[in-house]
């Protein structure tokens, strides 16, 4: 039997802490209705950090932004889950008298008991670990200093979807939120493709102290061939960024056809205008 892939709930969570004082919080484990037997968990507490711009998530290794992973215990880290049904794992954050202000990151991280999981020739699910992501705050001497950097939307782009971006930088000592609205719609038909029902356009994004992040968007659900009118705004830090631009889409064969019919009409006007030379000669 595969273990079907559960889910955490949620994904992430904000704490604000003071120096001596205990705080609770909980994580959910979901196993999903298509599961056929327990789920066996073993829940853990891992630091959190990002090690490059795009921020590819760092689980191990401890720095002075992860000590809260030594505050935090887990009520109960291994358990089962049954089928279509959910269990919540309790933790407590006991912030030590001395714990320095400012950004403090760890995860819950919730993965299969392969010792307790039942049936040794089983297929453990896919997705073998999956966390919720603590983003918490020690009162204090906090510092918010960062700015946007860049706010990109491209003028053209030969493929679908295309994508906008931008590198936004956090010099504090704690975490800061990014809040981006897009705004997208069809030159010639002015049809409205971003905001949608499904999609508001309107997201946040954390960033972390003392980082770089470069953010990227996708846009679906464009014209092959066209221009569309692209808004991004940015709201960081108390500034903001607006980028509008209209962006032709021209895929790279329909410029290669223009240019060969181009280049068909030209070879056709000197053939012609040879033509045209010898008849006046030969008079």
């Amino acid at each position: 039997m595969e273990n079907g892939a559960f889910t955490v709930l949620p994904m992430s969570q904000r704490f604000d802490l003071e120096p001596g004082k205990v705080y609770n919080g909980k994580v959910v484990v979901v196993n999903p209705a298509g599961a056929t037997e327990d789920f066996t968990y073993k829940a853990s507490v891992t630091p959190y950090g990002v090690v490059d711009s795009d921020y590819t998530a760092d689980l191990t290794t401890k720095y002075n932004r992860s000590m809260i992973t030594d505050w935090i215990k887990i009520a109960e880290p291994t358990g089962k889950v049954s089928p279509n049904s959910s269990k919540e794992i309790e933790f407590t954050i006991t912030v030590p008298d001395d714990a320095p202000a400012g950004g403090q990151y760890a995860t819950i991280a919730i993965s299969a008991n392969y010792d307790e999981q039942p049936g040794s020739n089983m297929t453990i699910r896919n997705v073998f670990e999956m966390a919720s992501v603590i983003y918490s705050n020690v009162a204090g001497q906090t510092v918010r200093d960062g700015e946007i950097i860049e706010n990109n939307v491209p003028g053209f782009s030969a493929v679908t979807p295309i994508a906008v971006g931008a590198v936004i930088t956090n010099n504090g000592n704690v975490h800061n939120d990014a809040s981006f609205i897009i705004e997208v719609s069809d030159i010639f038909s002015g049809r409205v493709i971003l905001p949608t029902e499904d999609d508001s356009g309107r997201y946040n994004e954390v960033i972390m102290p003392e980082t770089t992040k470069n953010v990227t968007r996708t846009i679906s659900n464009l014209p092959s061939i066209g221009i569309v009118k692209v808004s991004q705004k940015i709201y960081y830090n108390g500034d903001v960024s607006v980028v509008e631009k209209n962006v032709i889409i021209c895929p790279i064969w329909f410029m290669l056809l223009v240019f060969l019919t181009m280049a068909s009409i030209v070879a056709a006007i000197v053939a012609i205008v040879k033509k045209h030379k010898k008849k006046k000669s030969k008079i």
